[in-house]
């Protein structure tokens, strides 16, 4: 974890951008349900809470990727010091040609690749195809802005914004 981001870029290889971590407060290091289980999957190592993600992330047990599209970075937000490797492109939401690539340069050989999506779905293709690789790539529950609460909005009740885990907005 350190002061930069990896960004796959459109049609492109990777490129780092420099950010600093932010000090929002976190959460317990317990999740929801007071564990930090790998929930069994099929066709990837298994999904995991946000926490567990950051906890092994600290610790150096894997690598945080942001799999999001760079529209989403820039609007929504991103984590500091995480690489962004897009598994889809915006506009459209073609696969990124270049994401497998793009993934080797960001996670070392014997990490983890934990891996972040909006909210847990798109992270799950990206695991299975990041396990094909031959990667131990665990998807990230809830993503990072959680699915959409009674009212239509995200960021409310679950996922890495609205657990207190460290996030910037450009």
């Amino acid at each position: 974890m350190g002061p930069c981001r990896l960004r796959a870029s459109r049609g492109a290889g990777v490129h780092w951008h420099n950010s600093r971590m932010s000090n929002n407060s976190l959460s317990g290091s317990a999740d929801r349900d007071g564990s930090d289980a790998v929930r069994p999957a099929a066709g990837y190592a298994g999904d995991i809470s946000p926490q567990t993600a950051y906890d092994w992330w600290r610790k150096g047990d894997g690598v945080l990727v942001d799999i999001r599209t760079s529209a989403e970075m820039e609007w929504v937000g991103f984590v500091p010091g995480a690489p962004h490797v897009a598994w889809k492109q915006w506009p459209g939401m073609a696969l990124n040609p270049d994401f497998d690539e793009a993934l080797r340069l960001a996670v070392p050989p014997g990490k983890k690749a934990l891996l972040l999506c909006r909210s847990g779905i798109r992270s799950i293709a990206a695991a299975k195809r990041a396990t094909e690789l031959g990667y131990d790539a665990y998807n990230i529950l809830e993503g990072f802005e959680g699915d959409p609460d009674a009212d239509g909005h995200r960021n409310r009740a679950a996922g890495w914004r609205a657990r207190g885990l460290p996030w910037r907005q450009n």
